[in-house]
């Protein structure tokens, strides 16, 4: 990608998309099409907003120097769960022309890419997911979803051209949710630049500096082969800085177990531990006892 596609970034979607083809999600042509582009799965780790994926994984394996993600049970059983709940938005919306959806580039950005689940009507779109529990998904009806499903909608909406994503959630297996994104092109547009960064560093071998996602570690660990037994000299800040990371990991766990102690005290023979509205914890029981204590937050959030 050039300086000035890059300079170009901020304009309006073009007239289009272009249709690249039709593939099953998880295939060797669906990571095809993807490999030299943006996902919506992927535009989230671009901004640094994704669970599952770091921008600096995320250039690494654009690099081919790792692997596809690995499918994990969450993501199978997402994919499996997928016709139906579509289904299911059909059977309530019976108005409403629902219909499979190719895969799109956006016309003047091949790097651009969509993967919609369903086409509905000529306008909108539908996207199906599944989660564990609500954390992260608001009322019914409004647009108060998970971040980084919000930058798929909205990057898909994008490239299509259309207006509005209609999100529809199985929640712990059994609960059944609707939600609506519509199109807004103030955050479309930092969508589609922060994309062109990215694309532009891939282009440039600009690597993304190491963070603290779980990922980014996780790439880390893949891209050295061997073992050479020999010491390396690293930069002293760098040892203190380990240092004082591993004690203050240390005085967090010893505090984090006092706090489940105190938790599980609280609760008694309860199953969760709540604030109002708000639940805290999940105490699960194996055989008549607490097997575990399962915190209802997965990532650290804004107080």
């Amino acid at each position: 990608m050039t300086d000035t596609a890059l300079a170009g970034a901020p304009s309006a979607p073009a007239a289009g998309p272009v249709v690249v083809g039709v593939f099953e999600p998880g295939s060797p042509d669906w990571h095809a099409a993807r490999a030299t582009g943006i996902g919506g799965s992927e535009i989230a780790a671009v901004l640094g907003l994704s669970p599952y994926e770091s921008r600096f994984s995320l250039w690494h394996r654009k690099k081919g120097l790792i692997g596809p993600v690995e499918e994990t049970e969450q993501m199978y059983w997402g994919k499996v769960d997928e016709p139906g709940i579509c289904n299911r938005f059909a059977e309530l919306h019976p108005e409403l022309h629902v219909s499979p959806a190719p895969t799109y580039a956006a016309a003047d950005r091949p790097w651009q890419i969509a993967n919609p689940d369903r086409l509905v009507g000529g306008t909108e779109l539908l996207e199906a997911k599944t989660s564990r529990d609500a954390e992260g998904w608001g009322e019914q009806g409004t647009d108060q979803i998970p971040v980084h499903y919000r930058c798929q909608c909205l990057w898909y909406l994008d490239v299509t051209g259309a207006r509005r994503c209609w999100v529809a959630v199985r929640i712990a297996g059994c609960e059944y949710r609707e939600y609506v994104v519509d199109y807004n092109p103030v955050e479309a547009e930092l969508l589609r630049e922060a994309g062109a960064r990215f694309m532009h560093d891939l282009a440039h071998d600009v690597r993304p500096d190491i963070d603290g996602h779980s990922a980014t570690y996780q790439t880390v660990r893949t891209l050295p082969e061997g073992l050479d037994d020999v010491d390396v000299e690293i930069d002293p800040l760098l040892r203190f800085r380990f240092h004082d990371a591993q004690d203050a990991f240390w005085e967090a766990e010893d505090e984090l177990t006092a706090c489940k102690g105190e938790l599980l005290d609280a609760i008694g023979t309860g199953r969760r531990a709540v604030v109002g509205r708000e639940r805290v914890a999940t105490r699960t029981v194996r055989d008549g006892r607490t097997y575990q204590l399962l915190p209802a937050r997965t990532r650290r959030t804004a107080r």
